[in-house]
């Protein structure tokens, strides 16, 4: 398949980006992975493709007031290598090498798997699991949106078409927390058929559970939360969060049906949860 026919736009600044965007029928191009596939496939068809390559103010890692910035066009790659994130943000690390490929965590952007939204993605769910932030950026000014408040649905978040992800914030991870990730795939790199997150205080009295691959977007557990929130983190708490799931509205998909979504993410929670307990 070949892409309809565009008009490509490579700025060299954020202010030429936005004045692009402003005009109404700009595509933001990323790191490409997923965007250019869709449009292969005319799953997309932008009018004017507006390549944000050439901006270098948009990649970088800054620690600064308890936060981690990542700019918007930094590669996961970096992330691999950055002390940054295996010392400020080790959830992120640990769910790294289950992001896709080598090949496309070369060229993949955290600023861009925000703004696509994919419901399968791991970035949206490690960013409500860590209770981060998205910062967006236009020609009138710039806003920061916590990830409870970004991810709104398949493909849909809190960004307005003339804005830009401009960086993700992330909490330095606080002394004493815990993690735990698990995912799990027909094979490593594949989609996920369901994923789990957590982020715990280390008395366990406040937990985040964000789950993915398994509803329209990727979401935050609450009910599960308040199961283990408190508890002493044993089999039976655990088995009360899986059954608070049942809450949850579990989406099919080429993988698998709904119930077994379902019974998915309560496998990849109690393996997530074994982590937390280590």
């Amino acid at each position: 398949m070949k892409a309809p026919d565009f008009q490509y736009q490579r700025p060299r600044s954020l202010d030429d980006a936005l004045a692009l965007l402003a005009e109404g029928d700009g595509t933001p191009l990323a790191g490409g992975q997923s965007l250019m596939p869709m449009m292969n496939f005319r799953i997309a068809a932008p009018e004017v493709l507006v390549d944000l390559n050439g901006i270098e103010d948009l990649a970088g890692i800054q620690v600064s007031d308890g936060w981690i910035r990542i700019g918007a066009m930094t590669r996961y790659r970096t992330l691999e290598d950055a002390d940054e994130i295996a010392e400020g943000a080790p959830l992120v690390a640990r769910a790294l090498p289950f992001i896709a490929h080598p090949a496309i965590r070369n060229r993949g952007t955290v600023g861009g798997s925000c703004a696509l939204a994919d419901p399968a993605a791991e970035l949206p769910a490690l960013l409500l699991a860590l209770g981060a932030e998205v910062g967006l950026q236009s020609r009138t000014g710039t806003r920061r949106v916590s990830a409870d408040d970004f991810f709104l649905g398949l493909y849909e978040t809190a960004r307005s078409e003339d804005e830009l992800v401009v960086a993700i914030h992330l909490p330095v991870q606080g002394a004493g927390q815990r993690i735990g990730f698990h995912e799990i795939t027909r094979r490593h790199g594949d989609y996920a058929m369901a994923g789990c997150a957590i982020v715990a205080s280390g008395d366990l009295s406040d937990v985040r559970i964000a789950l993915f691959g398994v509803s329209d977007r990727a979401l935050r557990a609450t009910a599960a939360e308040a199961a283990l929130a408190g508890s002493k983190g044993d089999d039976a708490a655990v088995q009360a969060a899986v059954e608070a799931l049942g809450d949850i509205e579990f989406s099919e998909d080429m993988h698998a049906g709904a119930a077994t979504k379902q019974h998915l993410a309560g496998v990849a929670l109690k393996r997530a949860w074994q982590e937390v307990m280590e």
